[in-house]
């Protein structure tokens, strides 16, 4: 592909990003969050407890960025920290009740925004454009 073809790709990926992040955002605004904490919220639903370096990593965040993302959400009842008994640098985040009753409640609502955002391609285009962002993703070193 020559220059001119990997820049309007760029540009073709960066706006569509812009458009579905900013669908993304809006919802999940709506429900008193911000992306980050909505993100943590559902990692530690659908993987469980998790330190935060391991958070982090499966968020793409510094962990000084996840650390005030936890900090927020355990202000909020949403996680707790819980202190490693073997190692006392260790602590592991997990969801309150609280969290998961949320979590719960707000995850297939989301869900069905992302379903109606991504409704302009069909079923086949979406698996086809996610194994082609998943190559793209896997492919680039950095």
């Amino acid at each position: 592909m020559k220059a001119d073809g990997a820049l309007s790709l760029w540009v073709k990926l960066a706006r569509a990003y812009a458009v579905f992040n900013k669908a993304s955002t809006s919802d999940i605004r709506g429900y008193g969050l911000t992306q980050p904490q909505f993100g943590a919220l559902e990692c530690l639903f659908h993987l469980g407890p998790m330190t935060i370096g391991q958070l982090s990593k499966k968020m793409l965040v510094s962990g000084g960025n996840m650390t005030c993302v936890v900090d927020n959400l355990v202000k909020e009842h949403l996680v707790r920290r819980i202190q490693s008994e073997q190692d006392r640098r260790s602590v592991t985040v997990e969801l309150t009740q609280e969290g998961k009753e949320m979590i719960e409640r707000i995850f297939p609502l989301h869900a069905a925004v992302i379903e109606d955002v991504a409704s302009v391609l069909d079923e086949r285009e979406q698996d086809e454009l996610s194994r082609l962002l998943k190559k793209l993703g896997s492919g680039i070193s950095m």
